[in-house]
């Protein structure tokens, strides 16, 4: 199965996340953010993965998902 739109999206907002510290979260402003974002940071809240609707900070799953975002964007980048 491909990645859809709608899992790219989640993709790249999970990689906008600290990786380094679980103090540091993130908003989404669905006045400003592009419809595919504000769709994604809802999906991650209803998966679980960020702990509220419009970003905020990861759950321990979400810090889990963030470090196997980064690992396959830096396999895929490799040249």
């Amino acid at each position: 199965m491909p990645f859809s739109p709608v899992h790219l999206a989640e993709l790249n907002l999970l990689l906008q996340f600290p990786s380094t510290s679980t103090q540091e979260g993130i908003k989404v402003h669905a006045s400003q953010a592009a419809p595919e974002t504000v769709r994604a940071a809802a999906s991650l809240f209803s998966k679980g993965l960020i702990s509220q609707e419009d970003g905020g900070y990861l759950t321990p799953m979400g810090c889990e998902a963030v470090e196997l975002t980064q690992k396959l964007q830096a396999m895929l980048a490799s040249d």
